[in-house]
């Protein structure tokens, strides 16, 4: 890639990039929406480079306060295709540092442009700085289970229904944080579970075991839609011990709609 870019969105920009690099790409500083983007690029890319991602702590833990974009990265990390690290002096700039050029990335806007350089002395001289600050950069820990794991192991845990209706929820969303843009994983794992009739001591178990969030986090969660109609129960009883809840969905406009609605219109119901 030694051309200059112009293009409508960072995402093309990004492709580009990884489709020039056969062995390595150093991405620096990357804005918020440009690490998602890069995740998600990343992510759909048939035969990726591997990428070393330097960026702010503070910009890290946002994004990857979607579980969407932080099941991806987890996926992408344990296939060594990508690797996080913590930049503790922010530059003003944000760059993608390849093996024939560097190429500074500017957001215009309605368009984002990559100033291109592939003059070998400046192209060595800012490898070398940034070689340096990776060395000494600490790594950036994701506690998000991978994608794949969640999906594999609540297929296993839990059934196939359940797995394809979590796929589904998720397809729909463009984001997943429970912060007023988007449910979270445990609202989504609670709401999927009681559209199929499960066990809140079984989801809650499988969400513990894979490391998505405590038991206490799951129950917590599942009296909060309760309280809010979404969700209901009923106690099943068992030979030994307390009955343990069944989940059910609760308000009838969810129990008629298909995986790829049931947030929009459990959202809806939130909000109302």
């Amino acid at each position: 890639m030694r051309s200059n870019l112009l293009e409508d969105d960072v995402r093309t920009v990004l492709s580009e990039a990884l489709d020039s690099e056969d062995s390595s790409l150093t991405v620096v500083n990357p804005s918020r929406e440009t690490l998602s983007e890069l995740v998600s690029v990343l992510d759909e890319h048939e035969d990726p480079p591997a990428v070393r991602l330097l960026a702010e702590n503070r910009a890290l833990k946002d994004e990857m306060g979607d579980f969407i974009v932080a099941s991806t990265a987890a996926d992408l990390v344990e296939a060594d295709v990508l690797e996080l690290k913590i930049l503790e002096d922010v530059p003003n700039h944000s760059l993608l540092i390849g093996s024939e050029s560097v190429v500074s990335l500017i957001d215009a806007g309605d368009a984002v442009a990559g100033l291109t350089s592939d003059e070998d002395a400046f192209l060595d001289d800012i490898s070398s700085f940034y070689d340096d600050e990776w060395d000494r950069a600490d790594s950036y820990s994701l506690r998000t289970p991978a994608m794949s794991r969640v999906m594999d192991t609540l297929e296993s845990d839990i059934g196939p229904e359940t797995a394809a209706d979590f796929e589904g929820v998720l397809a729909s969303l463009q984001t997943a944080r429970g912060d007023g843009d988007g449910l979270d994983e445990v609202t989504i794992s609670l709401l999927v579970a009681a559209k199929n009739g499960e066990l809140l001591y079984d989801i809650s178990k499988w969400g513990e075991d894979i490391g998505l969030a405590s038991k206490a986090t799951f129950s917590r969660t599942k009296t909060t839609l309760e309280d809010m109609g979404l969700i209901d129960t009923e106690k099943v009883p068992i030979d030994v011990g307390r009955p343990r809840l069944r989940l059910m969905l609760g308000d009838e406009r969810l129990q008629s709609v298909d995986s790829d609605e049931l947030a929009s219109v459990a959202q809806g119901i939130i909000a109302s």
